[in-house]
């Protein structure tokens, strides 16, 4: 989840598990359903592009408490993919063959300790207060440079101009859709068309639970076809009268928002992450959803626990003294 991003996760993942998978028994389309469904927590672990977009979009908001109300969520979303993925893999028999390239674990994880002490970087600058969201992309990519360049060497410096042009191009299409959904927040505003559409959401029914289940739905079919910046930004302007009118917590609103989302990207028929992992194993997207229809109702039972219990999202934050 280091890149904030379910698609960029699936297609890092993807390219080196896939071939492992396969190598080890298990079919392309079973190893293409579990890795774009496990890239899915990518926006609710931190650092999650997606949290960080709402904070800015959703007043008074703390990144710090969305962060750390994303973890738990993020662990039980993971703990809902490895429990289906587990259990099928029994059942037909996956992972029996040998795979001669197994590495072993104590020396791979000390291996890896470097690039797994990026989120605590963030996450303890934050805390501390050393530095603020926009600076603490900054060390986390400085750190990752340096990671890269010398420590595990994976990356040369005539490599950096085509990462900078990477970068530049990706931020331009953000901030492209961030100035694009700006002035349709602006004109929604002016016109009242967002109060109006708010007031019409409410007046299906004043139980909360209705009005709840009814954006859950309408979350899901978007976050098929969206990602999820894309998502909070077209939708946060109408849903925030609604979340004041029931008087929701922000920080448990948005991580339920993410964790939504997180399901539509691996929910077919259209499904961004699916596309990706599909594409790599080299198989149309249609033969993944026998075996994505399980992790996707799986990972709703978990979002569904996160709903009853707001405490599983504001516990953490409360504990850290953050305002929910």
């Amino acid at each position: 989840g280091m890149s904030g991003s379910g698609p960029a996760d699936a297609a890092a993942v993807a390219m080196v598990m896939i071939p492992s998978m396969m190598r080890s028994g298990y079919p392309r389309e079973f190893s293409a359903s579990v890795i774009a469904a496990g890239a899915s927590t990518a926006i609710l672990i931190p650092p999650s592009v997606a949290l960080i977009v709402y904070s800015l979009i959703v007043p008074g908001t703390d990144l710090r408490a969305l962060f750390a109300g994303g973890i738990i969520p993020g662990i039980l979303a993971g703990v809902a993919i490895m429990i289906p993925a587990l259990l099928l893999s029994r059942r037909h028999d996956f992972g029996v063959a040998e795979d001669t390239q197994r590495l072993p674990l104590g020396p791979t994880f000390i291996r890896a300790i470097p690039a797994l002490f990026a989120p605590v970087i963030v996450l303890g600058g934050l805390r501390t207060g050393l530095f603020t969201p926009t600076e603490a992309a900054v060390v986390t990519v400085t750190y990752g440079l340096i990671i890269g360049l010398f420590v595990y060497r994976s990356m040369r410096v005539r490599d950096l101009y085509q990462l900078f042009v990477d970068s530049a191009v990706t931020s331009g299409v953000i901030m492209l859709i961030m100035t694009l959904a700006g002035i349709f927040a602006w004109a929604g505003a002016t016109l009242g068309t967002f109060d109006m559409a708010a007031n019409a959401l409410l007046g299906l029914s004043d139980n909360e639970h209705v009005v709840l289940a009814l954006i859950m739905v309408f979350l899901l079919l978007a976050g098929m076809v969206l990602d999820g910046i894309s998502i909070y930004l077209i939708t946060l302007p109408l849903l925030m009268p609604v979340m004041t009118a029931f008087d929701w917590s922000p920080v448990w609103f948005g991580v339920v928002m993410a964790m939504n989302i997180a399901i539509g990207q691996f929910t077919p028929p259209v499904a961004v992450n699916l596309m990706v992992t599909s594409r790599i194993a080299g198989i149309p997207l249609e033969r993944t959803i026998p075996w994505t229809l399980y992790l996707v109702f799986s990972m709703a039972l978990a979002m569904t626990l996160v709903i009853v219990f707001p405490q599983l999202v504001t516990w953490l934050p409360e504990m850290l003294g953050y305002q929910v």
